[in-house]
């Protein structure tokens, strides 16, 4: 009997625990469609020819507007499909040997979309768990020439595929680009920067002031808002870090803020040190070569999780619509020892 009792107990401290450390964003999406498109302009735009390109353009436009005219006008930057040059313009993009060499690229890296597609699914579906009333916007899958990887228009989130072909693609190097970028250039990046993007386009900058610790924390709810959409992804991976450097920062947290309180820099409205410390680096300067960049990033992403642990009755909703950085901080209680 005694025996019993005493598995009973430590059933239930089993139970406990698993309780305290359940990750709250863990939700059930199992009833939870998705309503997920994905439309291949990538594929689509390379069946135009010299032949066919009076019928198939407008088809494009049909299929593909409002979102086509900023393809071209701001990716390929070859003017509006309406004007009398564009056919030429469009024609000597397709013809042109490194948009040849990317789209066969990305046809062999992406010859299996499912992959891809169930992720973003998976991504939509707690998206519309959070977001019921909000539509899913439809993927537009595209080749840009290497431009933007990410581009966002109302019902519409691009995304530039050869863009991720991998990080070891020569066509990467071939372009000079640095190895701390071409570290995410790579398929397993696509839905993480994908949904950051939408983020960043449904929940703009709104702080009253721009210093660098409500830059930190506005970066920070965009993370947060990926550890909701995607709860069991690396963070590494929503962060664009190496697991190197993420431990890097885990290791050094305590060091990283005693540096910017003790400088003064946290309430700072310098430009350059917003630079220094949100925006994308090989290292941050002031922590030597071992550190990544953005590490204010880091930094207010762990700020904006005490905040939610410290305040369980904030849901991601009330975080993504609150705007007064300052609070956060305050009221995050974040201290780290």
């Amino acid at each position: 009997m005694i025996l019993k009792q005493k598995t009973v107990v430590f059933l239930l401290l089993l139970l406990i625990l698993s309780a305290c450390h359940r990750n709250p964003l863990n939700i059930n999406i199992s009833n939870i469609e998705s309503n997920l498109r994905i439309l291949r302009l990538d594929q689509d735009l390379f069946t135009v020819t010299p032949e066919n390109i009076h019928r198939a353009i407008p088809e494009l436009e049909k299929k593909y507007r409002p979102f086509f005219d900023v393809y071209n006008k701001e990716v390929l930057a070859i003017g509006d499909s309406r004007d009398t040059l564009y056919g030429g313009y469009l024609l000597t993009f397709l013809k042109d040997p490194n948009s040849s060499k990317a789209k066969l690229k990305a046809d062999s890296v992406f010859s299996n979309f499912k992959p891809l597609t169930s992720q973003f699914e998976m991504a939509f579906k707690h998206y519309r768990y959070y977001y019921p009333g909000l539509p899913v916007p439809k993927i537009c899958t595209y080749i840009s020439g290497f431009n933007q990887s990410i581009v966002t228009t109302p019902g519409i989130l691009g995304i530039s595929i050869d863009n991720y072909l991998g990080a070891d693609c020569p066509f990467y190097r071939q372009l000079g680009v640095y190895e701390y970028k071409r570290r995410n250039m790579d398929p397993k990046n696509i839905v993480y920067d994908g949904m950051f993007g939408l983020a960043s386009q449904q929940f703009e900058y709104k702080g009253n002031t721009e210093n660098l610790v409500s830059s930190m924390i506005y970066q920070g709810k965009l993370l947060y808002f990926l550890d909701a959409m995607i709860p069991d992804g690396p963070d590494f991976l929503k962060i664009g870090f190496s697991e190197e450097q993420l431990n890097w920062c885990k290791e050094h947290e305590t060091e990283m803020w005693s540096f910017l309180v003790e400088k003064k820099l946290l309430f700072s409205g310098d430009r350059m040190e917003l630079v220094r410390f949100v925006n994308p680096a090989p290292f941050t300067t002031q922590f030597g070569q071992k550190s990544p960049g953005r590490t204010g990033v880091w930094l207010g992403w762990q700020i904006v999780k005490s905040y939610m642990k410290k305040n369980p009755g904030v849901k991601l909703q009330g975080l993504m619509e609150e705007n007064d950085y300052h609070k956060i901080l305050n009221e995050s209680g974040y201290s780290p020892d």
